[in-house]
């Protein structure tokens, strides 16, 4: 997910897409553990989503990304 993509959602969707990109990290993990991964750089993708929307977020709430 992109930037841009992320700053046009309200706070409540940015959370949303938070907590679904929490379980499909978990559930990447769970499958790692059980040798069923198949594409391990989604791990990595998963985890930069999850740092973006965190970062856009707290933008978002302190007021800084008022662009």
């Amino acid at each position: 997910m992109q930037p841009r993509e992320i700053r046009e959602l309200t706070l409540e969707e940015i959370d949303q897409k938070l907590d679904e990109a929490c379980q499909e990290l978990f559930n990447l993990r769970f499958q790692t553990v059980i040798s069923q991964m198949r594409d391990h750089n989604r791990v990595r993708a998963v985890k930069k989503d999850i740092a973006r929307l965190k970062t856009i977020a707290h933008e978002k709430r302190s007021g800084m990304g008022a662009s």
